[in-house]
């Protein structure tokens, strides 16, 4: 429950026919300044339901309906979501296919969200329309999921050595030695600097912080200690760890365990199990 409302949260029974894509599906009557919490990931919101979510963001920036946001909105803890009556599909999308998938490189985005009607034209209305018209869950996830294979199969493909460059980095949860990744791939560190950053929308030594910050975040709200963490996820000591926190969120470690964007993670965003319900994968979560 945020506020007084109580997150209904469904999840798809099968996997994306996309690697890279993952879905959860949201409806919450009222939705009260919830903070983002970067995530290294492109952010897709595709609403159709009475409502509309609205974000918050820096300087004044407000942006209403279904969006786009690059990896690691939210840095800095000032871009929040609000909002009556909404439902949305939410879309977490690896860097790696954001491009084809947008069709904007994820640098195009500029750091903030943009509107999905800017970047789809009519086929955002014609998403809306259709998941708004579906019967369950599960026939949203299916309808949104074959939008995205058929954008992504028409998409221009990352470099392929961006590509390793980015799952080296997320496969060794931010660990792996950004001076490195440009011998292993073969360029000069300029080339891959520049090239990982204008198809991902960030830079390698970014990516490295941003996906060490969302495993480490994500231990801490598991309720593991912040010594044992930073030990573990490479950083320098425990007040190195309170730094990246503050910096990406804006809030210390122990304000941040508590925040309902991180609760309802391992929930919306579980993984395989075979412990949803037969008939939708839908749970009430009070946050």
């Amino acid at each position: 429950m945020h506020g007084a409302a109580v997150w209904e949260v469904a999840t798809p029974r099968r996997p994306s026919r996309v690697a890279g894509v993952t879905m959860a599906g949201f409806g919450v009557r009222a939705l009260d300044a919830l903070q983002m919490v970067p995530h290294p990931a492109v952010t897709l919101l595709v609403e159709f339901g009475a409502g509309s979510p609205v974000i918050d963001g820096v300087a004044g920036q407000e942006q209403r309906g279904s969006m786009a946001a690059p990896p690691g909105f939210g840095s800095g803890g000032a871009v929040r979501v609000r909002g009556e009556n909404v439902e949305c599909v939410q879309v977490r999308l690896s860097p790696v296919i954001a491009r084809a998938v947008l069709g904007a490189s994820p640098a195009d985005l500029g750091g903030v969200a943009v509107s999905l009607d800017d970047l789809w034209g009519r086929e955002a209305a014609r998403i809306r329309e259709r998941l708004g018209g579906a019967s369950s869950w599960q026939e949203r996830f299916a309808v949104t999921d074959a939008l995205l294979a058929r954008r992504h199969e028409a998409g221009p493909p990352v470099d392929p050595e961006v590509a390793w460059a980015w799952r080296r980095i997320v496969g060794s949860r931010g660990l792996a030695r950004v001076d490195g990744l440009a011998a292993e791939v073969g360029w000069s560190r300029k080339r891959l600097w520049s090239r990982f950053r204008s198809q991902l929308g960030l830079p390698p030594k970014r990516a490295v912080k941003l996906v060490r910050f969302d495993h480490a975040v994500h231990r801490l709200v598991a309720g593991e200690g912040a010594a044992g963490v930073a030990a573990d996820a490479g950083y320098a000591d425990q007040s190195h760890l309170h730094r990246d926190v503050m910096a990406f969120t804006g809030a210390t470690p122990a304000t941040v365990t508590v925040e309902p964007f991180l609760a309802v993670d391992d929930i919306a965003w579980p993984g395989p199990r075979d412990d949803l319900s037969p008939s939708d994968g839908i749970r009430p979560v009070m946050l």
